[in-house]
């Protein structure tokens, strides 16, 4: 098996080598990351310059790329600008979770995303800020249960939270709004956007902000197809 990985949280992430060695127990891995932070990038990629892309020393054995770019362009630069074929797109541990509305910001899962453009199968993983040592450990229990159930083979892409601690796994959907948004002046003419979590604990293990709550690990399928098919099917319904 070979394998892309990618982060949303810059080449020198705390968790990327890890994950890359969590990897390697498996497949042939080639990473290619941004060279900065990207969160919040969601699915963007970046056509009006030239970007740099350096090879880089990550971890024993590795092929690593650090990219001046998002994501979704690492993913991209992956497959196309390398002339890889992988198996399976990695991309995460992200620092922070990825929950409910606000993964249309997120640049972990908008990478998997673009692998779905690529028709390259993938998983976002995140977990809490503070608890990257318990994420890694259940890594291996998250990668039976893929195994027990073949989820790759009933969906192609997902979206997992590791919340401290975990009691169990969860296959979910996605919930409702996860954090309070606004902004907050920082000075004259300037602004910074700033944001909290909220939840709405409805005690519901189906939905991925409840079962983070309860302690569980969500997976979640997810798809990049927007169309509204129900909306489709009852307009032309009426003939339209």
């Amino acid at each position: 098996m070979k394998i892309l990985i990618t982060n949303d949280d810059g080449i020198r992430a705390e968790a990327l080598p890890h994950l890359i060695r969590f990897a390697r127990s498996f497949g042939e891995v080639i990473c290619v990351a941004p060279k900065t932070e990207q969160s919040a990038k969601s699915q963007a990629i970046d056509f009006t310059r030239p970007v740099e892309v350096k090879e880089v020393e990550i971890a024993p054995d590795i092929k690593a790329f650090s990219m001046d770019s998002t994501p979704a362009d690492c993913v991209r630069f992956g497959v196309l600008g390398l002339h890889e074929t992988y198996d399976l797109l990695l991309s995460g541990i992200n620092r922070g979770y990825n929950l409910g509305d606000d993964i249309a910001y997120s640049g972990t899962v908008g990478a998997i995303l673009e692998g779905a453009r690529l028709h390259l199968p993938g998983i976002a993983l995140s977990t809490d800020s503070t608890t990257l040592p318990e994420a890694l450990t259940a890594l291996p229990q998250v990668l039976d249960y893929f195994k027990a159930h073949d989820l790759l083979a009933r969906h192609s892409h997902y979206n997992i939270n590791f919340p401290p601690k975990p009691r169990g796994i969860r296959l979910t959907r996605q919930g409702e709004m996860y954090f309070s948004d606004g902004f907050e002046r920082v000075g004259d003419d300037h602004y910074i956007q700033v944001g909290a979590p909220i939840t709405y604990d409805r005690s519901d293990l189906g939905i991925d902000i409840d079962a983070i709550c309860a302690g569980f690990i969500s997976i979640t399928p997810i798809t990049a197809q927007k169309t509204a098919f129900g909306a489709l099917e009852a307009l032309r319904d009426q003939g339209l």
